[in-house]
This record gives structure tokens, C-alpha cells and sequence, in this order.
């Protein structure tokens, strides 16, 4: 395993990208937005399979909870089409405040068990929520030798 990073910056200063891993939608249960849970090969080395599959695991039930319909969605449709959607500059949507807390939790996973390992996980809201991006970074020292590596794999997708 490459020299572990203590922080994000410290991350991306000292290290450079070698590769990236795209995780996938898993649309086999509709068009929900869920990830696929599959342990990617090029992370082997990197991260245990159970703390990847509790990161798409929450991640997946984020947008659930995001998704899912209720009493509050109702209300705020209702005030929306009222107010001529002015209602939106006032207040956040449920919908966005979950976002929030998406963006918040990747934060804190990258800090806590993806940086260290020399991967950065980029929100899936700027991806176009098509896939979660695994960005793999190499110690700038030991990057040299893996010339290989920076091509994306067969397995992931664009």
C-alpha cells in the first residue's frame, strides 16, 4: 500500500492521480437512484470490501430517504405551484437539505477512511448522478514506477 495521507490537501499536494474507479447506478430495481454495491478490483489493495459496500450501503439509503415521497413533498409542491415556485427562494426542499447531508457524510468519509488510503470520492451530484467517482492517488515519489496504472481498467465504465 502506497505512504498514507493524514488530509485531503496534504492529499492532492503531495500525490497524483493514478487512477480512477466509476461505480455504477444499479437500475435492476428501477430508476431509483442506487449504486451498485460490487467491490471494485483496483481497490483491493487499498480498502476492506465491508467498508466500501457501508459507504454505497449509506449512500444508497441517502437517496432513498431523498426519493421518497411523504406528507412534506406534498406541501411543498402544493406551496410551489401556489406561489409560483417563489416559494424555493425562500426555503430549501427536503429533497436539497438530504443533499446536504450526502455532501457531508462524502466529506467526512473522505477524510476519516478514504483519504488515508490515498482515495478521494467525488459526490455523485457532480457526475451527473450517473456514477460515484473512486479517485486512486499515488505517492508523487512511487508514481514512476506504476506507468500502468493510470489507464482506467476494463471493468469500469466512463
Amino acid at each position: 500500500m502506497a505512504t498514507e495521507f493524514h488530509n485531503l490537501q496534504e492529499l492532492r499536494h503531495s500525490a497524483s492521480l493514478a487512477n480512477k474507479v466509476f461505480i455504477q447506478r444499479d437500475y435492476s430495481e428501477g430508476t431509483t437512484c442506487k449504486f451498485q454495491t460490487k467491490f471494485p478490483i483496483e481497490l483491493e489493495s487499498r480498502i476492506e470490501r465491508t467498508l466500501f459496500e457501508d459507504t454505497v450501503k449509506t449512500l444508497n439509503n441517502f437517496y432513498a430517504e431523498a426519493e421518497k415521497i411523504g406528507g412534506q413533498s406534498y406541501l411543498e409542491g402544493c406551496l410551489a405551484c401556489t406561489t409560483a415556485y417563489l416559494i424555493f427562494l425562500c426555503i430549501e426542499t427536503r429533497y436539497e437539505k438530504v443533499l446536504k447531508k450526502i455532501a457531508n457524510y462524502i466529506q467526512e468519509q473522505n477524510e476519516k477512511i478514504y483519504a488515508p488510503r490515498g482515495l478521494v470520492i467525488t459526490d455523485p451530484i457532480e457526475r451527473g448522478m450517473r456514477v460515484i467517482e473512486i479517485s486512486i492517488y499515488e505517492d508523487r515519489g512511487s508514481c514512476g514506477s506504476s506507468s500502468g496504472s493510470s489507464s482506467v481498467s476494463g471493468s469500469t465504465a466512463r
